[in-house]
């Protein structure tokens, strides 16, 4: 898919190391520089070590059920990503067998471009072809910008959960769309 200023594209093994700078970078400029969440610097470093790591990325990226998206610039560089498999949210509706969006994060410079919709609707293309029903996401409960955009889109609040960061726990809501 090409737009204007951006190419999405299916992620790749060889991907993982810049997926996983672009994951870490989305992140903090997400929820450090954004949001300003007070994180605990040792909590911090270990969940960005075990869920932005190469290694974790690489794992991902090779697994069949997950799907991972990238959007880059005209310049090459990737400025956004979508990451989508079967849903781990703890809620007694949904099961392995339904989809999850995980992750849909733009880089500051990056928004207002339309990558967030078209890479949404990769995913949830994606996710309605590979795993049919409802789709889930977890959504941290201070984002009400994005809650509005995923109501817009068709998602509810079904529920609620902690979000653990280290030893930290976000609020996050859990969203369904059937």
């Amino acid at each position: 898919m090409t737009e204007a200023s951006f190419t999405i594209r299916p992620a790749v093994p060889g991907d993982a190391d810049s997926l996983s700078a672009l994951k870490l970078a989305a992140f903090r400029e997400t929820f450090l520089d954004g949001f300003a969440i007070p994180y605990p610097p040792a909590d911090l470093a270990v969940f960005e070590a075990d869920c932005y790591g190469v290694e974790t990325v690489a794992r991902e990226l090779a697994d069949p059920a997950h799907a991972t998206w990238v959007a880059e610039g005209n310049d090459g560089h990737m400025i956004a990503y979508a990451h989508a498999g079967p849903c781990k949210l703890p809620h007694p509706q949904a099961s392995a067998d339904q989809g999850e969006l995980y992750q849909l994060y733009a880089l500051n410079a990056a928004q207002g471009m339309g990558i967030g919709r078209a890479l949404m609707d990769v995913a949830l293309d994606w996710l309605d072809m590979a795993m049919p029903g409802p789709v889930w996401l977890g959504v941290w409960s201070g984002n009400d910008r994005v809650q509005a955009v995923y109501a817009k889109r068709g998602f509810v609040k079904v529920g609620d959960y902690g979000f653990r960061v280290g030893a930290w726990t976000d609020a996050e809501y859990i969203f369904r769309r059937l």
